[in-house]
């Protein structure tokens, strides 16, 4: 496609509604990484919670992700805007509760209900929010990009929640450093608040249809469904060792920027894979397009677990941010496999209902990342740091040992 082309793509290829519902998006991202950047040094430093913030951090992702598979009956049922503008609302609600954890005024509510218990019930309020968003947007993507445009408004997507996940950390770290970690998350419930009215006032319902609607009934038999498929269930399983080294980057990350390398800007080196992504994606897509899709899986996660020696033999800052950009390299040559790769396991006639359980690596990884970090933390940062990432590079290699394994008997069964 020539440059004019791509050009008249992007110019009339989506509608207005397309735009609008891509830039809810980045707003939405920037909230939320931006409470995610501090998430973890919050509940700890400033919450009390220093034991369990990594478990507590992941619960919340997990239930992030894991939801949507459900979400999409609320969206087929009461439509996208009405769905998104209850999402804005429960963020709103949500992120302002987790931040009145760590204020005076609110310790006497957090106090009678007990801090544990009312930390997991607001971050679990916000997480069910935060599960609405993704069906709603990605559905209106499908059905506001015109025939041909579909590959490309996709990418716009892509590259807009990578943009607001590289601007959201720096913006929370610049509240953290004028106005209190705290006041994070209540700049995350005041741009939810924004998004709330833009959502009410601007998102259009989109026409058309994609897809079939789903009932709580078809919900749970396509689980059934799932499950029952050991072959993609394992790959899932083994995948989701990717998204436990991912997760890293935000729940163990900032204490060892902190505490062993001095760097209080932690935020800003959470920002680096994010930054990479945006730059990298197209190219690195483009060189492995014509490698099979599992070959481009093992071979990133072979970059993405060496990632981590970078960082533990370096030891630096530099070396830190050496180590997060291959990371990236390593992401961006496998992410855009991963669904293709995805689909062609599903049977034939349900590689709709397959995908859609595509995120469940995302949940599984996020939540045994937040469990792993709190161990990695107390066993190894204040005495051998450079072993929690060689740790963390050791699982990513027996993930890669067991993707490696998996393709052979894949590839003997068939």
């Amino acid at each position: 496609m020539s440059l004019r082309e791509r050009a008249s793509t992007i110019v009339n290829g989506f509608s207005s509604t397309f735009w609008i519902a891509n830039t809810l998006e980045l707003f939405e991202r920037l909230a939320y990484y931006g409470s995610k950047a501090v998430l973890t040094v919050f509940l700890a430093t400033k919450v009390g919670l220093e034991k369990e913030a990594g478990f507590l951090a992941g619960l919340f992702n997990a239930v992030l992700y894991a939801l949507p598979i459900v979400a999409g009956v609320f969206v087929d049922k009461y439509g996208f805007k009405r769905t998104l503008m209850v999402c804005f609302a429960i963020f709103c609600v949500g992120y302002f509760l987790i931040g009145l954890a760590g204020m005076e005024y609110g310790q006497v509510i957090v106090e009678t209900v007990g801090k544990r218990n009312y930390v997991i019930g607001v971050l679990l309020l916000t997480a069910v929010g935060g599960s609405l968003i993704k069906p709603c947007i990605v559905g209106t993507v499908a059905k506001t990009s015109k025939p041909g445009a579909q590959a490309l408004g996709f990418s716009i997507y892509y590259t807009l929640v990578n943009l607001g996940g590289a601007i959201g950390p720096i913006i929370a770290f610049y509240v953290r450093q004028d106005l209190g970690i705290e006041f994070v998350l209540v700049m995350s419930s005041i741009t939810s608040f924004l998004l709330f009215f833009g959502a009410w006032f601007f998102f259009k319902e989109p026409d058309g249809e994609v897809g079939e609607k789903k009932t709580f009934a078809k919900v749970f038999s396509d689980m059934v469904l799932v499950f029952a498929n050991i072959k993609f269930m394992s790959f899932l399983l083994i995948f989701s060792g990717f998204w436990m080294m991912f997760w890293q980057v935000f729940y163990t990350l900032p204490f060892y920027a902190t505490k062993v390398l001095h760097y209080e800007a932690f935020e800003f080196l959470e920002t680096v894979d994010a930054w990479t992504i945006i730059l990298i994606t197209i190219p690195v897509t483009a060189f492995v397009s014509k490698w099979k899709p599992v070959v481009a899986i093992i071979i990133g996660f072979t970059i993405a677990s060496a990632s981590w020696i970078v960082i533990g033999a370096g030891g630096t800052i530099l070396f830190t941010i050496i180590g997060i950009m291959l990371f990236a390299l390593g992401e961006a040559t496998q992410a855009p496999r991963f669904y293709e790769y995805v689909s062609s396991l599903a049977p034939k006639g349900q590689v709709g209902t397959f995908m859609g359980f595509a995120f469940l690596p995302v949940a599984i990884g996020s939540f045994t990342a937040g469990i792993l970090s709190d161990w990695l933390r107390s066993s190894y940062l204040d005495t051998d740091p450079a072993m929690m990432w060689y740790t963390l590079s050791g699982i990513g290699l027996t993930s890669t040992a067991l993707m490696i394994v998996y393709n052979l008997v894949v590839k003997k069964s068939n």
